[in-house]
């Protein structure tokens, strides 16, 4: 007997995520071959009078691919994709799989063609610009063991995480909204971190499960050259198959004139895949009250209660500082107490300390008041 917990979760993500019209041409983007969602997702689409078209492919396949392959290749493998993506009004995309470090040892080079020939123009340009789409995790074993929990555990974590009620979470988030649309002074504090910068006519977008599942964030980004001082990141990621950790950067006038780790070698031929990855694109604050830990998987650490994350690279549309880059990179800083702590000041007032918000207008987004 199918998951009633999975048929739940597919038609959140059909009615609510993507609210899939009649009509609508819908790709669900299966990476990992989790069959049994991706059957529960055909018949909701198709439920709403959509059209599902389905893809299944896996991280190992995709590391062998990349290896061998050729620049005229991916050129053509991403004509190919761009051409279906531009007939999609939405875009599901399920990830999953045993290996999060899956990609760690194609080489630089391919890695690099890929993410600028194919995963810019078919993702960051098309699916992102001009679908309806979210994305999500698919609960593995080994995601529960990157959580430290049993499976069983995890699952249960995984689907009050993912089945939260997403459209209260919403609501909440309308006043920090409306604060940081009229903000222009940004000021971070956190061991290792003191970080001013401007948002000042950015704007600011809620994300309350119409992108990402799981969701909980409101972001921004800063004024392209107001960036100065210093940021430690205290949570791992995984970016291009490799686990950072301890991720320092200093800025001067908006871009990264220094940046450390575990190790500082591979950081920095990231950040120097092309200009815009030393400035960075985003700005946010994350608030789901039921993720409290980083587990390496930047759909749910970026959303960890009490964090923020400050992003190498690409700038959003809906909020968008003029940065262009093929990197888009969320790194993570957790500022509640067991984490070192912090501050995050609006023009000089305090809104959030050590991970709880101050502010009246804001307390709706503390964790008792979302579950």
């Amino acid at each position: 007997m199918r998951d009633a917990r999975l048929q739940k979760l597919a038609a959140n993500l059909a009615g609510y995520s993507i609210d899939v019209q009649p009509g609508d041409n819908v790709l669900i983007d299966l990476i990992g071959l989790e069959l049994e969602l991706g059957k529960c997702l055909i018949e909701e689409v198709t439920k709403r009078g959509g059209r599902p078209f389905v893809e299944l492919s896996d991280r190992s396949v995709l590391r062998t691919m990349l290896t061998h392959a050729t620049k005229e290749q991916i050129e053509l493998w991403a004509k190919h994709d761009l051409e279906r993506m531009e007939q999609m009004q939405g875009y599901i995309g399920v990830r999953s799989g045993s290996n999060v470090n899956e990609l760690s040892d194609v080489p630089k080079e391919k890695m690099r063609l890929y993410e600028q020939l194919y995963t810019h123009p078919v993702h960051m340009e098309e699916r992102v610009k001009r679908t309806k789409w979210v994305v999500l995790r698919y609960p593995t074993p080994s995601m529960a063991q990157l959580a430290n929990m049993s499976t069983e555990a995890f699952e249960d974590f995984y689907f009050d995480v993912c089945n939260l009620d997403y459209a209260k979470m919403d609501r909440a988030q309308d006043p920090l909204q409306a604060l940081m649309s009229r903000t222009d002074k940004v000021r971070i504090v956190s061991p290792g971190t003191d970080l001013t910068f401007s948002i000042k006519g950015i704007g600011a977008k809620k994300c309350s499960g119409q992108r990402n599942i799981p969701d909980g964030e409101v972001f921004s980004a800063p004024v392209r050259d107001s960036v100065n001082g210093v940021i430690t990141y205290n949570s791992p990621s995984v970016y291009s198959g490799t686990t950072f950790q301890n991720i320092s950067f200093t800025f001067e006038n908006g871009k990264i004139v220094n940046a450390t780790s575990n190790d500082t070698k591979k950081l920095n031929e990231i950040l120097d895949s092309d200009e815009g990855a030393r400035y960075i694109g985003e700005f946010a604050i994350g608030f789901n009250p039921y993720i409290l830990h980083p587990m390496n998987d930047i759909l749910f650490d970026e959303k960890i209660a009490g964090s923020l994350h400050f992003t190498p690279g690409q700038a959003y549309e809906e909020t968008d500082n003029g940065n262009r880059s093929s990197i888009h990179w969320d790194l993570v800083l957790i500022q509640r107490p067991e984490y070192g702590g912090g501050e995050i000041y609006f023009d000089d007032v305090l809104i959030r300390k050590d991970g709880v918000f101050v502010l009246p207008e804001l307390e709706g987004l503390n964790s008792e008041n979302l579950k």
